[in-house]
């Protein structure tokens, strides 16, 4: 592409979130297959040329969008945390948001894509899935600290349960993406509960 048409792409382009929030509707609509360069670029008005100008591959596509619904879920999960009200409670609603909520949940459909493309990314791609997931492990780890300190929960080291906790969540939660029969949210929601009250409440 050479420099004035460069420009003009750029100048005629939709905002980018507009392009990120359109991959993740499709995602939800229609899966990961159903996710194209030219079908994304109809739905914004944009030549899959000019996508692929801004976001150079669809790997990089993939992990702006993951990014973009992670800062989302980022709020989301902060606000949760942040309310007056036992640690407990507080704890179970990060559980509640961190498992999908159906099998094909789209968040999870485009999280597991970007963890299986990670075998072939390079270190900037992987510190940044890295930075995705500790913030969800900072902030664990900050709510058990909290139980803790207050005395509803059990002297645990708080790093540690958290990465033990969440490599549990996952295994639960891509059960449930996939759709594997035999257990759903509710059966895993009830599974995670009672192991935090065994491990740390009672």
């Amino acid at each position: 592409m050479v420099a004035g048409e460069a420009r003009a792409a750029r100048k005629n382009a939709p905002p980018r979130e507009d392009v990120l929030v359109a991959a993740m509707a499709t995602i939800a609509e229609r899966g990961l297959e159903g996710l194209t360069m030219a079908g994304l670029g109809r739905q914004v008005g944009m030549s899959s040329g000019h996508i692929l100008y801004y976001f150079r591959t669809k790997d990089e596509l993939l992990l702006q969008t993951l990014e973009w619904s992670e800062a989302a879920l980022g709020a989301e999960r902060r606000a949760l945390l942040s309310r007056l009200g036992p640690v407990r409670e507080r704890l179970q609603a990060y559980v509640d948001l961190y498992v999908p909520r159906e099998a094909r949940d789209p968040h999870w459909t485009l999280w597991l894509e970007v963890w299986n493309r990670s075998q072939n990314a390079g270190p900037g791609e992987r510190g940044r899935q890295a930075a995705i997931e500790g913030a969800w492990h900072r902030d664990l780890v900050a709510l058990l600290a909290e139980g803790i300190s207050r005395g509803e929960f059990r002297a645990v080291d708080p790093d540690r349960f958290a990465a033990r906790l969440r490599a549990l969540l996952d295994g639960f939660s891509i059960q449930v993406a996939v759709g594997l029969p035999g257990i759903g949210r509710g059966d895993i929601l009830a599974h995670v509960s009672e192991f935090l009250d065994e491990a740390l409440v009672s």
